[in-house]
């Protein structure tokens, strides 16, 4: 990495509910030589979106997130502001305006002179009507009736960003953008980067990428858990010291929980991908495959080797749409056959609700998912919960009518007197009907989306360039590792012996990332996990678990990395999954327990 300018860049949020505990900790780690020229914030996800805007449709000064100015700004500011550090947030969401205003109160009471602005023009939620006609870009479904959508946004780069830092803003808050905007949006202003200095916009991209999970780059849902959970109380929030060149180095504050080693930052590259040569962002595409990862000091990771292809022409946009009511209730078996007893219990009481639906004419229930926790039915076929004497009884059901999935609750309760021995309610409150929130994504043209960058309400709009369509001929493929030839016994160890894994949902989509531990087993572990073997692995979770094209399979040199791409199994994913893991985060370590094929001289060194 270059001896230059280096930009410092802590990551204090991952989610709209993440603990506030990040920013006491970049701030004093000013005391320990890390000081920081920016903190960014990562609060928005699908559903946080159509959380906030029926928040603003109830009170037109809601729909961002408070946390920002609450947790953040009024106990902060004062030494943020002493200390030179710059504030990119998403915080805004559905109303960055509202929030704007709030920060900037929060700060005059403060008695502080300090510069917001904000982004705007991703929300196109009044164009609803607009998009009728238009195609679901992944299913190919209509979309839907304008007045059952919740909220439709553009996602935004990082180019709007760095231009509220060039007018001078201290904070700057958008609405809807990617995730690592926040990030590569700082550098962009620091680097003075241009649009055609590609690989620099995709290596701070990446470190975006790595920074918006927070402490999931430090020892969050990391394989080697019990390495870090000692600390984890105290978790450190990650930094990214950017280069010009768009290397950088990630760690994290000293005197802080977590661990920052080639595991934890390479199962957050893998996180939430699909095609790691042509992860799509609005400033840049980028390639992850030849990335490599240093271990350069304790704590400290260099990252390099990321390259880009141009910006493409069209935004990702998602919109939120109600599509009725789901209900999901949970029981408890204990004892003997108590995974065959939940289910009997189960198909007893969806029989008299369906009884009771058909006798008042409401129609039977749109889907219906039973799941049994503890019996390994996780596993699929691959499971041994046979044994299992407890288990948890989760009955899913979804209706147009809310009252219906309250039957169900109801005829389930009711039965707690003519059940199989063994069941276990907990007592408290009783599960609620909830809104079935889908996402529907589509790509729009920049050219349609108005985008502003603006202290106030008049400034003129940005000028974003139309970008150009993608072209995946582009993509040189890597060679993939050949097993070393040999005649040595082979023996038989699980997975995770060899490698590090993470799991995560884009819609109804999941990725499995899974990174080894010793460059020299990427072979086995290309030879073993083909896409048949993954595909039997989730054949119960996929909706087609016969199609070849269910599963993709993508390989990283550099780290020699494989990601799995899975389609269609999440059911429905998010808020409209019945599933006990609508995000596929469990996942990964499903595949880690599969069993690998090495040579027995291997297996024992390990």
């Amino acid at each position: 990495m270059s001896n230059a300018k280096i930009v410092r860049i802590g990551g204090a949020s991952g989610f709209w509910g993440e603990s506030d505990m990040a920013v006491p900790q970049f701030l004093n780690a000013a005391d320990t030589g890390l000081q920081l020229d920016y903190i960014v914030f990562d609060y928005l996800a699908e559903i946080t979106m159509s959380i906030m805007a029926r928040a603003r449709a109830k009170n037109p000064d809601l729909g961002y997130a408070v946390d920002f100015v609450s947790a953040v700004i009024k106990p902060h500011i004062a030494e943020i502001a002493r200390q030179g550090i710059k504030l990119i947030s998403n915080a805004g969401g559905t109303n960055p305006r509202a929030c704007a205003e709030a920060v900037r109160a929060a700060i005059a009471e403060a008695g502080l002179d300090l510069t917001v602005a904000v982004v705007t023009g991703d929300d196109l939620t009044q164009r609803a009507a607009e998009f009728a006609g238009r195609t679901e870009m992944f299913s190919d479904q209509p979309f839907p009736e304008p007045d059952s959508i919740a909220s439709i946004n553009a996602y935004l780069g990082a180019f709007p960003i760095a231009e509220a830092l060039n007018q001078g803003a201290d904070i700057v808050i958008t609405g809807r953008c990617v995730d690592s905007a926040v990030t590569l949006g700082a550098c962009i202003h620091e680097f003075g980067w241009s649009r055609d200095d590609l690989d620099q916009l995709a290596g701070a991209s990446l470190a975006g990428h790595i920074l918006e999970c927070g402490p999931q780059a430090t020892g969050g849902n990391f394989t080697d858990w019990e390495s870090v959970a000692d600390g984890m109380d105290n978790a450190g929030y990650p930094v990214a010291e950017i280069a010009a060149d768009g290397s950088f180095i990630a760690t994290k504050p000293d005197n802080t929980g977590g661990i920052v080693n080639i595991g934890t930052i390479g199962e957050q590259m893998l996180y939430e991908i699909g095609d790691p040569q042509a992860y799509m962002l609005p400033d840049v595409v980028c390639d992850f495959s030849a990335v490599t990862l240093e271990q350069t000091g304790p704590d400290r990771v260099a990252v390099a080797g990321t390259t880009g292809y141009p910006a493409p022409d069209s935004y990702k946009t998602c919109a939120t749409w109600s599509d009725g009511w789901k209900l999901v209730a949970p029981f408890f078996f204990i004892g003997e056959d108590a995974s065959r007893k939940a289910r009997s219990f189960a198909d007893n009481a969806l029989k008299r609700s369906r009884k009771k639906l058909r006798a008042s004419n409401a129609g039977d229930f749109d889907e219906i998912l039973i799941e049994t926790l503890g019996d390994d039915s996780h596993f699929g076929d691959f499971g041994d919960g046979s044994a299992a004497r407890e288990v948890a009884l989760k009955i899913g059901v979804k209706h147009r009518d809310p009252k219906a999935t309250l039957l169900m609750l109801k005829e389930a309760t009711g039965m707690g007197l003519a059940t199989p021995p063994g069941l276990s309610l907990f007592s408290g409150g009783r599960p609620k009907p909830s809104p079935v929130v889908r996402l529907f994504s589509l790509l729009i043209p920049k050219t349609e989306v108005a985008v502003s960058v603006a202290p106030s309400e008049d400034s003129p709009p940005f000028a974003e360039p139309a970008g150009t369509p993608f072209d995946s001929n582009l993509i040189n493929r890597p060679s993939v590792p050949a097993l070393p030839a040999g005649d040595d016994a082979m023996a038989e160890v699980p997975l995770i012996k060899l490698a590090w894994g993470r799991s995560g949902d884009k819609g109804d989509k999941s990725n499995i990332g899974i990174i080894p531990r010793d460059l020299s087993h990427a072979p086995w572990i290309w030879a073993a996990l083909d896409e048949n073997m993954v595909r039997a692995r989730f054949a119960h979770f996929l909706d087609a678990p016969d199609d070849p094209a269910s599963v993709e399979r993508f390989f990283l040199p550099g780290t020699g990395a494989i990601n799995f791409l899975l389609h269609d199994i999440l059911g429905g994913g998010g808020v409209a999954s019945l599933r006990n893991d609508p995000q596929g985060k469990s996942y990964a370590q499903i595949l880690l327990a599969a069993p690998i094929s090495i040579p027995q001289s291997i297996a024992e060194a390990l």
